[in-house]
């Protein structure tokens, strides 16, 4: 029977980035549910990330909430430091927080593909800094790329671009953390049933792009935090590298 002396297992905390809505929310409701203190980003929606945060702290468990714009050094280096003082350090580090411009190549303003990738490269960069100085051992970084790397439609060159890139650090950053015991991987999720993906696509476009996986439907944002649960957790951590595609056998 344990007594007052018996260590007790230490509570597993988790920064989740774009955490208030998305695939993120569902990624914030599942580490929650596995005893995770959760810290929920958000960029622009500070409201829905402390709704979520009181529905996890009303049925028993930890969260707060930090605002940061994901491709600023201080910003984000403030909001580690936040979760790092209400949960005492950080296990896992889930990088959902992303933008997507959809545009033929040849019409796509280079405002609008510099501001991709400031979100999508740099904010991964930064991002991927702070999880590697600060995540502890036995823990994990979890990026997010797309599986449109590999479907490559017309249209997502910008946003392929960026994802491609989140990849090659994905792969790079493991192997620069040999003897950290931290792994490093990414999720691509295929279509996905997120207001992301729904935006500006008719009923026909999303019936099509459903009817091209095997299991013939979207996946949900509770398909791919499964996944990422998976990988952030002990039960995943000889999973090191990879990009996992979580797309319902599309590619």
């Amino acid at each position: 029977m344990p007594t007052d002396s018996t260590p007790r297992p230490q509570t597993r905390v988790a920064l989740v980035t774009g955490g208030s809505g998305g695939i993120g929310r569902a990624v914030v409701q599942r580490l929650a549910d596995d005893g995770y203190a959760v810290g929920i980003h958000y960029a622009g929606n500070k409201s829905a990330a402390e709704t979520l945060a009181e529905e996890i702290t009303a049925r028993g468990g930890q969260a707060l909430t930090v605002g940061a714009d994901i491709a600023d050094v201080d910003a984000v280096t403030a909001a580690f430091d936040s979760v790092e003082a209400a949960f005492g350090g950080i296990d896992a580090v889930i990088h959902t927080a992303g933008i997507m411009r959809l545009k033929p190549i040849v019409d796509l303003d280079l405002a609008e593909f510099d501001t991709v990738h400031r979100i999508n490269v740099r904010g991964t960069f930064v991002v991927a800094q702070q999880a590697a100085r600060r995540v502890r051992a036995g823990g994990a970084i979890v990026n997010f790329s797309t599986s449109v790397v590999g479907l490559q439609f017309p249209g997502y060159g910008a946003y392929v671009a960026s994802k491609g890139a989140v990849e090659a650090l994905t792969l790079i950053l493991a192997r620069e953390l040999r003897g950290k015991d931290i792994t490093v991987n990414a999720v691509a999720p295929g279509p996905t049933a997120t207001p992301l993906f729904l935006e500006g696509k008719d009923e026909e476009t999303v019936k099509r792009l459903a009817a091209q996986a095997p299991l013939e439907r979207l996946g949900t944002p509770e398909d791919i935090a499964e996944v990422t649960a998976f990988l952030a957790g002990p039960a995943g951590h000889w999973i090191n590298g990879q990009t996992i595609r979580s797309n319902g056998g599309i590619i």
